[in-house]
């Protein structure tokens, strides 16, 4: 499908939501995450948070066909993104613990689409203007990753386990900071936006590659992370269509209500 406005980006995610409901498909999975950050976002522009709220409105519908062309395109060929057909390969993969499969759509869409998403909307010397909204955006994103966590507490009771064996889940899976993929995102935004069309299908190459590589990192971390995704697996809801439910209907205090000033760390 193809968005025309961010109101089509949310309907667009609840059908995917639905259906994965309905097929046990893990794709819901991070759907239903992304649904509900796209309703805050909404919130947000609805509510004046942002500078140019129809800006942002086109830079979340850009930032919505990129996940709907790499899940369209895994459907119909398993082609698209290499990221992408990373965290979709592992959708009929019982090992994979819920949080990896959220984390690994993040990490695309992070690395990947956020950047691409921007320097669509705002070409050449347009991107400065973007940079206020562009980092109020990611930060609801990356409170996404902080947050998995707490959100998973009743669907996998030892996610904790991560905590434990050495610091915040986000960064011992990802195995990169959140402030350092923030930053990377809009550097390179910045480069897309002032590139031709060679040279930036060439730096979209690159990002892709690179978010591929960090997938794996995710899919597959060495030390103790191994054995402790283990002990998650065996205990962790493996219900897909509730898992769903969980995460679509999910209640957190609207990110658009929040502060959106930086967190120590990040």
């Amino acid at each position: 499908m193809t968005a025309g406005n961010i109101d089509d980006v949310v309907d667009g995610l609840a059908g995917i939501v639905q259906e994965a409901g309905r097929t046990r498909d893990r794709a819901g999975y991070f759907a239903a995450l992304y649904r509900q950050v796209t309703v805050e976002i909404r919130t947000a522009i609805h509510s004046g948070l942002f500078d140019d709220g129809p800006r942002m409105d086109r830079f979340d519908t850009h930032f919505g066909n990129r996940y709907f062309e790499a899940y369209d395109a895994w459907r119909r060929d398993r082609s698209g993104p290499r990221c992408w057909r990373e965290a979709f390969g592992l959708l009929d993969d019982a090992d994979t613990v819920i949080v990896q499969h959220l984390l690994l759509g993040v990490n695309a869409h992070i690395n990947l689409d956020l950047a691409v998403a921007a320097a669509r909307t705002s070409p050449g010397g347009e991107i400065h203007a973007l940079q206020h909204d562009f980092e109020l955006i990611n930060d609801i994103l990356a409170r996404v990753v902080l947050g998995v966590q707490d959100s998973l507490d009743d669907l996998s009771p030892l996610m904790s386990l991560l905590d434990r064996i050495g610091g915040r889940t986000d960064e011992q899976i990802l195995d990169f900071s959140i402030r350092q993929s923030r930053q990377e995102a809009w550097c390179n935004a910045l480069l897309l936006a002032g590139q031709n069309d060679t040279e930036r299908a060439a730096t979209i190459e690159r990002l892709d590659i690179r978010a591929a590589v960090l997938a794996r990192l995710i899919a597959r971390p060495g030390g103790l992370l191994r054995p402790a995704l283990e002990l998650i697996r065996h205990t962790e809801n493996n219900d897909i269509p509730a898992v769903i439910t969980h995460l679509d209907n999910a209640m957190h205090q609207p990110l658009a209500q929040q502060d959106t000033g930086h967190r120590p760390g990040n």
